[in-house]
């Protein structure tokens, strides 16, 4: 196998053209027809016996060109990376210039390659100081956070319902004279005010009493996820079972007993407090770096391949995929939910990607200028880390040579950030 590279006439592009032995080629052929054999049913043979050559002159040999050639142009073209130390960041655009029996296979590969950034000034820069104090109404808010959690329930019989309410409804939604899907439920719990229902169903909850019967109108937003209701007018027949309300604790040292293992009110005060200033601390610091990052992007030239957005941005879409698998949820019905085409959604993260890239390059590239690099002892102290907090002994974490990249990777991008908020001037 041979690879030639050479510059295209775009800017951080390049081509790669591979030849593979005719041998090589030939050989996958076989491989294919192997693999593939049991599928092949001729006359005169029994399904998947036929031999190589009846399945050859029946169906002709093209037959197996291309997956043929995707049994090897794959391990072909990172070989070829590998070999001419050429750092891709898209997809390759393949073209096939010869394939056949008996021949040399000729193919190639266009691909994007990293681009060069050009710094500015990253040691100095001016970034507001950013600080949050622990109010006493933050430290009352929590309070009653963690009081509600300990109300209790009481039915409310004597007066019909009022914003707040907790309330047991069966309902049964129509549009026109026909009930749509999903829109009737038994004994549905719903609190009035909590804005989980259609605008202004809620509403017309309230001064209903219990056992009464009622027909509600609403309208359906025009952005719903489902098109067939999306800005339809609807009348719900709605019955009140029950009214109930949250019967709110007092607030002093018997519920502090209750709900932590503080003796008093004051102690877990104190502990609230703590923990929120640890927080904020966190946050602040999370934004500083943050302010850091922007600062230096912002001085920083750099000219990011349009594939290379592309692949962020097909990267962004897979973890949102994944997480709305979580929720049982197809990312084509959530695309529906928000009535979006898929290339809107794309375009829409287009600017993100393209932030997020040229953060990523500036941070590679100034931790090179500045010779940061993490340790073997940073890189082992983490990876301890990991290997206690997911239950697994040290050396299987260590044997993982793409987990140990990531790992040095990830110290060496936050001690870059380190550096920058260090060497920065904070107003």
């Amino acid at each position: 196998m041979s690879v030639k590279v050479e510059k295209t006439e775009n800017n951080n592009e390049v081509k790669l053209e591979f030849t593979v032995e005719a041998a090589k080629f030939d050989e996958a052929i076989k491989t294919v027809y192997n693999k593939n054999a049991k599928y092949f049913n001729i006359p005169g043979f029994r399904k998947g016996k036929a031999p190589y050559q009846m399945v050859e002159k029946t169906y002709g040999v093209e037959i197996f060109y291309e997956d043929a050639f995707n049994e090897i142009a794959g391990e072909i073209y990172e070989n070829g990376i590998k070999e001419n130390n050429i750092d891709v960041v898209s997809n390759p655009k393949i073209d096939i210039v010869q394939i056949g029996k008996g021949q040399d296979l000729i193919f190639t590969a266009v691909v994007e390659t990293k681009p060069e950034v050009k710094l500015g000034k990253y040691k100095g820069i001016e970034i507001e100081k950013v600080e949050y104090n622990v109010s006493d109404e933050d430290i009352e808010h929590e309070l009653g956070h963690m009081a509600e959690k300990n109300a209790r329930l009481v039915s409310i019989e004597d007066r019909p319902v009022e914003s707040g309410d907790i309330t047991v409804i069966d309902f049964e939604g129509f549009v026109g004279d026909k009930a749509f899907e999903g829109g009737k439920a038994e004994n549905h719990e719903l609190t009035i005010g909590s804005n989980t229902f259609i605008p202004g169903f809620e509403d017309q909850i309230i001064g209903m009493k219990i056992d009464e019967e009622r027909e509600i109108n609403v309208k359906f937003p025009e952005q719903y996820f489902s098109a067939e209701l999306a800005g339809k007018d609807a009348m719900f027949k709605v019955k009140l079972h029950e009214i109930k309300r949250k019967e709110m604790p007092e607030i002093n040292d018997e519920l502090a007993k209750d709900i932590s293992e503080f003796d008093t009110l004051a102690e877990l005060k104190n502990s609230i407090k703590e923990k929120q200033e640890k927080s904020n601390e966190m946050k602040a610091k999370y934004e500083i770096e943050e302010n850091a990052i922007k600062a230096v992007c912002e001085t920083a030239k750099v000219e990011i391949p349009a594939g290379m957005v592309e692949l962020e941005i097909d990267n962004m879409q897979k973890d949102i995929e994944q997480r709305l698998s979580y929720q049982g949820m197809r990312f084509d019905d959530y695309l529906k939910m928000i009535n979006k085409t898929t290339e809107e959604f794309r375009s829409e993260y287009k600017e993100q990607a393209e932030r997020q890239i040229k953060s990523r390059l500036v941070l590679e590239a100034i931790a090179v200028d500045a010779k940061l690099e993490a340790t073997d002892e940073e890189i082992t102290s983490k990876i301890k880390e990991m290997a206690e907090s997911y239950g697994k002994n040290v050396d299987e974490v260590k044997d993982n040579p793409h987990l140990v990249e990531y790992v040095k990777n990830n110290l060496k991008t936050e001690k870059t950030i380190q550096y920058i908020v260090d060497n920065a001037k904070i107003k």
